[in-house]
C-alpha cells in the first residue's frame, strides 16, 4: 500500500507522458474545475440519500428480526445475500429492473404511476443508483445492528417491564440508546465507501456518468483523466484531493458523534 501511496504522490506533481515536474499545478487544475465539483455534487447527493434510507430502514428491519422467536437465520441470509453478490452482476440486473419496460415501471403501472424512463433523466437516474447502493448495502446494516441488538442484557427489558414500560418505551429509551456505536461506525464506513463509490455508477451511466454526467462521481473522474485521458498526474492530485476529503469528513464525524478512534 505504502509504495502506490508514494508514487501517486510523486505523479500527481507531473505533467505528460515524460513527467514534467508542475508542481501543485495539477492541484489547482482539480480545484478550479467545474466538471470536477459536479462530480462532488452527484457523489454527495446520491450517498446522503443512500444513508438517509438505509440507516433507518437497516436499524428497523433489524429490529423486526430480532423481535422473532423463530426465522431469524432465514431473514438474515435473506437480506444480506445482495451485500455479497458482485457489484457488477447487481448493477446488470437494476439495468433490466430500470428499463422502460422492465420490473420496476410494471409495478409503478399497476399502482397507477405512469412510467418514467430511469436512466434518460439526471435526476431518475441518481434515484437509479441510490437504490441500487441501498439494496446491496442494506444487509451489512442489518447484520451489523443485529449484533449490536444482541448484545443488549436482556435485564434493562425485564426491569423496564416490571416498571410498567410499554414496548414502544423500551425500543424508544433502552434499543435507541444503546444503539449509538454500531450507527455511528455504519455511518463512517457508509460516508467513506460512499465518496469512493464507482462501480454501480459506471454501470449504470458509462465513463462519462451519463445522462448529461449525472452519474459521473470522484472516483469516476479520477478513472476518466487517468485511464480515459492518460492524464495521470490529475488524476493522481484527484485522489489526493479525495483522500483528504474523506479524512476532513471522518474526523468531523467522530468528533460530532464524540467516538473514540
Amino acid at each position: 500500500m505504502l509504495y502506490p501511496m508514494i508514487e501517486s504522490f510523486r505523479l500527481s506533481m507531473t505533467r505528460g507522458g515524460n513527467e514534467k515536474f508542475v508542481g501543485l499545478d495539477n492541484y489547482s487544475r482539480v480545484l478550479t474545475s467545474e466538471t470536477f465539483y459536479h462530480a462532488v455534487y452527484n457523489t454527495l447527493y446520491i450517498t446522503v440519500f443512500q444513508l438517509l434510507i438505509a440507516l433507518p430502514l437497516g436499524f428497523i428491519i433489524a429490529c423486526l428480526i430480532n423481535s422473532l422467536s423463530k426465522g431469524k437465520n432465514f431473514f438474515k441470509v435473506l437480506f444480506y445475500l445482495p451485500n455479497v453478490t458482485s457489484m457488477v452482476a447487481a448493477a446488470t440486473v437494476f439495468l433490466a429492473v430500470l428499463h422502460p419496460e422492465g420490473l420496476l415501471n410494471f409495478a409503478l403501472s399497476k399502482l397507477g404511476f405512469p412510467a418514467t424512463i430511469w436512466l434518460a433523466h439526471p435526476t431518475t437516474a441518481k434515484w437509479g443508483v441510490i437504490l441500487l447502493s441501498v439494496w446491496n448495502w442494506l444487509g451489512f446494516v442489518i447484520i451489523i445492528n443485529l449484533a449490536n441488538l444482541q448484545s443488549i442484557s436482556s435485564d434493562y427489558y425485564e426491569a423496564a417491564s416490571v416498571d410498567g414500560a410499554t414496548r414502544f418505551q423500551q425500543w424508544w429509551k433502552i434499543t435507541i440508546p444503546n444503539m449509538t456505536g454500531s450507527l455511528g461506525i455504519l455511518f463512517i464506513v457508509g460516508w467513506i465507501g460512499g465518496l469512493q463509490r464507482f462501480s454501480d455508477a459506471y454501470m449504470l451511466g458509462g465513463l462519462q456518468g451519463s445522462p448529461a454526467r449525472s452519474l459521473h462521481t470522484i472516483v469516476g473522474f479520477i478513472f476518466e483523466r487517468g485511464f480515459g485521458g492518460h492524464e495521470y498526474g490529475l488524476a493522481s492530485a484527484a485522489s489526493y484531493v479525495l483522500f483528504a476529503f474523506i479524512l476532513f469528513i471522518t474526523f468531523l464525524n467522530t468528533k460530532l458523534s464524540k467516538m473514540k478512534i
